[in-house]
Formats: C-alpha cells, sequence, structure tokens
C-alpha cells in the first residue's frame, strides 16, 4: 500500500481559506481519523484526497507521486460517503459489483469477489434484495462492501455512522474495527464523533479551524494534549477547566482558584516556573478524581453535588466548585444526596496545566 503525504494543502473558495497549510504523512496500512468539529475542514480534506475538490494550493503524493492533478478514477481510491450513495434499483450484489462491471470483469470474478466481501461483512443473505429493503446498518455495509470490492489500495470514510442510531453506530464500530484487522488496507477517515476516533484510529489527527491541531495515538492525545482544545475534544466525558493563580506557598507551587488550592507536582511545577506563568487553566479530566473523604485538602478538592446522572455501573455527577462546574465519574454503589458536599482526591498524573492567554499546555 502506498503511503500518502499532504503538503502544506491550502483550499480556498474565492477570497476565503478554509485550509491553511496542512502537513500530514500517512503511513502503509494505517488507520487515521481526521477529527474536529463542523467546518473545522475535515471533510474538505477527504474530498481533495479523493479528487472531489481542486487543490488551492499545496500537493498530495501517494508514495512520492503527486496525484492532486489526477482524476477521481485515477487515484486507486474508494470512498463511503456519509449517505450510502447506493443505487435504489439495483439489489445488494449489483451494487457492490457496479465498479468490477465497470471495469468489465470476468464474471466469475465479479461472482467470486462478492461472495467473499458480503460473508466477511455479514451480508450474504441480502445480496437479492434492493437498498429499501435494507436497515440503515445494513446499507452502510453495502456502501462499504461496494468499497471493498474494487480493492483499491487506500479507502475514505466520511462520517459513515453519522445517520445510525446510538445502537448500531456501537455495532458498527465494532465491524469497522473488525474488518480493519481483516483488510490491510490504507483507510482514512473523518468524523465529528471522538469515540469513534479513539476507539477505531492507530493515529488521531485533530483539526480545529482549518489547521492540524495535534497528531499522534489515541493514548498520546488523551495523556499529553498540546493545548485546550484537544483536551476538551477528547474524552468522554470532557475535561474539567478551572481558571487558577499560580502561588509558591511552603516551598511548593499551587495552584489557588474559587474553592480550591491544589498542590502542583514537581515536575509540573517546574515546567511553570521556567515559563514564569503566574495564571494558568488548570484541567482535571473526570476519571481522575476519586472519592477519598481523608485526602489531603492541597490534593483535593471539595464539590458540592448538584446533578447526578446515573448511568449503570457508573455516576457522572455535576458539581460546584466555587462559580465553576465540575464533572465527576463515581461508582454508582457510592452513596450520595444531591445538595452534599464530597470530597474528591486529585491524582497528580491527571493534572494539566494551559497558559490562560494562548491555551498551549504548559
Amino acid at each position: 500500500m502506498p503511503t500518502i503525504r499532504l503538503e502544506n494543502l491550502v483550499k480556498r473558495y474565492g477570497a476565503v481559506e478554509v485550509l491553511h497549510g496542512i502537513e500530514l504523512d500517512m503511513a502503509e496500512h494505517e488507520f487515521t481519523v481526521l477529527v474536529g468539529p463542523s467546518g473545522c475542514g475535515k471533510s474538505t480534506t477527504l474530498r481533495m484526497l479523493a479528487g472531489l475538490e481542486t487543490v488551492s494550493d499545496g500537493e498530495i503524493y501517494m508514495d512520492d507521486r503527486p496525484i492532486s492533478g489526477l482524476d477521481p478514477k485515477d487515484r486507486d481510491i474508494a470512498m463511503v460517503f456519509q449517505d450510502y450513495a447506493l443505487y435504489p434499483h439495483m439489489n445488494v450484489a449489483r451494487n457492490m459489483s457496479f465498479s468490477l462491471r465497470l471495469q468489465k470483469t470476468p464474471q466469475a470474478t465479479i461472482d467470486k469477489k462478492v461472495g467473499e466481501v458480503a460473508e466477511m461483512l455479514g451480508l450474504s443473505p441480502f445480496l437479492g434484495r434492493k437498498p429499501g429493503e435494507l436497515s440503515g446498518g445494513q446499507r452502510q455495509r453495502v456502501a462499504m462492501g461496494r468499497a471493498l470490492c474494487r480493492d483499491a489500495s487506500t479507502f475514505l470514510f466520511d462520517e459513515p455512522l453519522s445517520n445510525l442510531d446510538a445502537k448500531l453506530r456501537g455495532q458498527m464500530r465494532a465491524e469497522l474495527a473488525l474488518m480493519r484487522q481483516n483488510v490491510k488496507k490504507n483507510m482514512i477517515y473523518v468524523t465529528h464523533d471522538q469515540i469513534e476516533a479513539m476507539t477505531l484510529a492507530d493515529r488521531i489527527v485533530v483539526m480545529h479551524g482549518g489547521h492540524i491541531q495535534q497528531q499522534g495515538t489515541p493514548s498520546e492525545l488523551f495523556r499529553n494534549p498540546v493545548n485546550r482544545f484537544v483536551a476538551g475534544f477528547l474524552g468522554s466525558p470532557p475535561m474539567n477547566f478551572l481558571e487558577a493563580d499560580l502561588v509558591e506557598e511552603n516551598g511548593a507551587l499551587h495552584a489557588k482558584g474559587d474553592g480550591f488550592s491544589i498542590r502542583l507536582p514537581e515536575d509540573l511545577a517546574k515546567r511553570a516556573r521556567n515559563k514564569v506563568v503566574h495564571k494558568a487553566t488548570l484541567g482535571l479530566r473526570p476519571s481522575d478524581l476519586e472519592y477519598t473523604p481523608d485526602a489531603p485538602v492541597d490534593q483535593s478538592l471539595d464539590l458540592n453535588v448538584v446533578v447526578s446522572e446515573y448511568i449503570g455501573a457508573q455516576s457522572v455527577l455535576i458539581c460546584a466548585c466555587g462559580d465553576a462546574k465540575v464533572t465527576v465519574e463515581l461508582k454508582s454503589e457510592t452513596p450520595i444526596a444531591l445538595g452534599e458536599t464530597l470530597r474528591f482526591a486529585v491524582r497528580p498524573e491527571g493534572l494539566h496545566l494551559f497558559d490562560t492567554k494562548t491555551e498551549v499546555a504548559l
């Protein structure tokens, strides 16, 4: 499979620039997920890769071969669209084999390929049905099957699960993860759903405002976000942010704010001192707060429970910390009452600091 490189990729619509010099390398057989809010440029990037949008500046390379001037049919790329884009008058088998028939592939080869892909995607019982007779999840599998039958080197997915309900999205995520193991191809996947990104990706590329904010493995981005945007975008429930002054007390640096004073671990304190930062945003994931009634005051938060959302094995608490709201995950069997003030120990390795002005991680 080819390596793919985007070099200083720019997209303009008239005088409006929506992509600002995207630089990205994608390795062979890698499942890359472009994630970000609506309007960040992720679908535009994917469509430029497919040849459905022109490149304003920069270049797209496959194995060092420039392809931005090639027609879509000459790029060895298959695409799965958000709205399935199936032919309603054709049955599943004919939808899946459409590109093979265009290439005048022998019928025996078509039947073999369609059979193999249908078996892998659980579509064998539906080959004689038309799209209108299928569920949304089955239609999406047909769209993926049509792409797989092309046997292209690279597969592009443009928010393929966004039209499905929550239960079907979960099932299709699992099927995509299994397909990824069985199909050794380059896969580039666009979504605004960070759960899809975290569960499917070898590499996540977080985009915002037409720029790449950060890229790396799901674990790298979750544990070491480079700025407040990435920290708040990845993770469910999202990271909590508290505004703080950085103050020296008793030989240690503390983050002090409305209703809290947290002693910072030495590595984080050292970085803050080196950058001479006096105000910062403290970041804490809900999973890094642990109900510990006897925790030291300078390593904990005292939180007043405002809302409790029961979701089975866990409850998600929305609590007040001064004027700020803090979300906490808690085992459901823990006895709590609304309006109660509880102490939560802060895991030192889960503390993040962001410069208040630049929002860059310290």
